[in-house]
């Protein structure tokens, strides 16, 4: 897939939480074919501190309105800067990057399960969508500390099941995703996003199951491109770039203890 690098222009800048931005970015041309799992590496500009490019999960694309979202946690100089976005601002970004989820060929005879935590449900809501329009109903399992970082949910409920959990038992069940009663049920495959303790509980249990599984690393990716290597996974295969052989893997592919 061909890689290109734009000036943006931020449609809209949304507030969703005082560490959580929702852009949303357009261009006079038509946004290049996305696919859901892959990312974006965007420039941060004005910021003394920051020099290289921050990779940004693809959160949500609208052809309609040839949009382009992304999702972002304010956790260091860099995506602070973002926060400050506002509309008719631009954003360059080299995009689209990495690999994407697999689609199963019968899609619509699977019952798939989208598990996210935190920031980590970004890559989520297009994959949904993408299922849904191909006649799949997916079940969306999210997970965070407290209600207030529970992000998006009118938008995900547009496309399958919503269920929840939250550390404090604040809002859904209490605990953390592989606590959670709907595990209890068959699920065709699971993708899943978010801190790496959570996937790997995801994958134990996919493992327990014998369930399919695809999770999305959130290595740090610096150039997006696999030159600096700053990125790089033990795999059965070796060591492997997340930027560009993932970020998604089938975690069998991963050297991870279960």
């Amino acid at each position: 897939m061909k890689k290109v690098i734009l000036d943006l222009k931020v449609s809209e800048a949304k507030h969703l939480s005082p560490n959580h931005i929702l852009i949303k970015l357009t261009h006079q041309d038509p946004l290049p074919d996305m696919l859901p799992g892959q990312f974006v590496e965007v420039r941060v500009d004005n910021s003394p501190e920051t020099f290289l490019r921050r990779p940004i999960s693809i959160h949500f694309i609208d052809r309609e309105k040839n949009e382009m979202w992304l999702l972002v946690a304010a956790v260091g100089n860099g995506t602070r800067k973002l926060m400050q976005l506002k509309q008719g601002d631009l954003l360059n970004c080299v995009l689209p990057l990495g690999n994407s989820f697999a689609m199963p060929v019968n899609v619509a005879e699977e019952r798939i399960l989208l598990v996210g935590g935190g920031v980590g449900v970004a890559p989520l809501l297009y994959f949904g969508k993408v299922l849904a329009e191909k006649g799949s109903l997916p079940a969306f399992l999210l997970g965070a500390k407290t209600e207030k970082d529970l992000l998006q949910l009118d938008e995900f409920r547009k496309y399958g099941d919503v269920y929840l959990t939250t550390e404090d038992g604040s809002a859904g069940e209490k605990g953390f995703v592989t606590n959670h009663s709907v595990l209890a049920q068959k699920f065709s495959r699971i993708a899943c996003c978010g801190p790496q303790p959570m996937m790997k509980a995801v994958a134990r249990y996919a493992k327990q199951t014998d369930t399919p599984c695809e999770v999305s690393l959130e290595n740090k990716m610096a150039c997006g491109l696999g030159a600096c290597l700053c990125c790089v996974e033990k795999t059965t295969e070796g060591n492997l770039c997340v930027c560009t052989e993932g970020p998604v893997f089938d975690y069998k592919r991963l050297l991870w203890e279960l």
